[in-house]
């Protein structure tokens, strides 16, 4: 298991205002509609999630440094545990033709609105329970999805990425170093449900038998 930070790059190219989000409007009733993934969620104002946002490349960057990290090619599988719409998975597909892909989401508006390029591939599930068979990829990829588990499924998350992988995994997750990050942090997210230290961290990927490599996002 290594420390790899693969999106810090993307993750500070939005500005964030973090008292904003929780001045202008009651922000435990926005997390509540956040939280059930649907279309405010995606395409709502932007106080509930990804407001609105759509396809724009940002994810280019990302896919091209996995297929070089973990040394992917034509033929290989990829599965994205917390797919959305598939941007990524889109993007795995422009950067190496030939590479299959498999997206899940918990979130049927999300599936049902997937990018038409990778729409066939993608499906409705639940990460604390793949719908694929032992050992099926070559790279898991989990991006800003299993922080949204309370902490005994996150666990039973991080175990079903390692069953199905048989190669590689990678997942990007919340944290904070400071204080400062952490009250950020509280701040702006809305679905988040688990946010640990680097530290702590490592010790859950440890007791889950998880065995791939990770990043934190951290609000600073």
């Amino acid at each position: 298991m290594a420390y790899r930070d693969l999106i810090k790059q993307i993750h500070a190219s939005t500005k964030r205002n973090y008292l904003q989000r929780v001045i202008e409007h009651d922000k435990a009733a926005t997390a509540v509609v956040s939280k059930q993934f649907a279309f405010d969620y995606f395409d709502g104002d932007r106080r509930y999630g990804y407001g609105g946002y759509r396809y724009d490349g940002r994810w280019v960057a990302l896919a091209k440094d996995l297929v070089q990290q973990y040394g992917l090619k034509a033929g290989d599988r990829v599965l994205d545990v917390g797919c959305a719409k598939g941007f990524l998975l889109h993007d795995f597909t422009e950067v190496l033709p030939g590479l299959l892909v498999a997206g899940v989401d918990v979130s049927s508006y999300a599936v049902e609105n997937g990018m038409e390029s990778v729409k066939p591939f993608l499906r409705v599930g639940d990460a604390t329970a793949l719908p694929y068979a032992d050992k099926s990829f070559d790279l898991v990829v989990s991006i800003n999805t299993i922080h949204n588990l309370r902490i005994y499924d996150l666990v039973k998350a991080l175990k079903e990425i390692e069953r199905v992988s048989r190669a590689s995994k990678y997942v990007i997750v919340d944290g904070y170093r400071t204080e400062q990050e952490k009250v950020n942090l509280m701040y702006w997210q809305v679905t988040c449900e688990c946010f640990f230290t680097p530290d702590e961290w490592e010790w859950i990927f440890e007791q889950s038998g998880y065995t791939g490599d990770y990043a934190c996002i951290y609000y600073e």
